[in-house]
């Protein structure tokens, strides 16, 4: 018996050295796995994290947007009805002209009033207008420049 015993312990010895290497095989897949599942998740939270970044910076965006519009709307109704007023109120001097002359120098008055509340009126729409973009654009840009500075980080 002891000559069998002692051809056992080599394969003993032998399926011992095999349970082992399939043990660090399986804790090394295992592992390696766990290490696999656990960067996708955080890839996929930080995926998830940007996309409502990305949500959120659309929202306040538009929101900006139709903030810009409402106030562009406002100032040009508050213009059109000033201009009724300056047009009625000059049609009614021009009505109670008494000479040629007094007629085409009411006239040219109202011109002139009526070019320079235009051009004025212009300059402030066009402030609204550029402010109004500014806003509308900020929230986008921010997201665009955040989205680049990851990108180049990966680099």
């Amino acid at each position: 018996m002891d000559a069998a015993a002692e051809t056992l312990k080599p394969e003993a010895k032998a399926a011992k050295a095999a349970e082992a290497t399939v043990e660090q095989i399986t804790t090394a897949a295992n592992t390696a796995f766990k290490d696999g599942v656990e960067k996708t998740l955080a890839a996929v939270s930080e995926a998830n994290t940007h996309s409502k970044k990305n949500l959120e910076a659309v929202v306040a965006s538009v929101t900006a947007a139709t903030k810009g519009a409402e106030a562009l709307g406002a100032q040009a109704m508050a213009y059109t009805k000033s201009a009724f007023e300056t047009q009625a109120a000059a049609a009614k001097a021009l009505a109670g002209a008494k000479t040629p002359q007094e007629l085409f120098e009411l006239q040219t008055a109202f011109a002139k009033g009526a070019f320079e509340t235009y051009v004025s009126e212009l300059g402030k729409m066009t402030e609204t207008f550029q402010a109004s973009f500014k806003a509308t654009v900020q929230p986008l840009n921010e997201r665009v420049s955040d989205t680049v500075s990851k990108l180049q980080a990966t680099r």
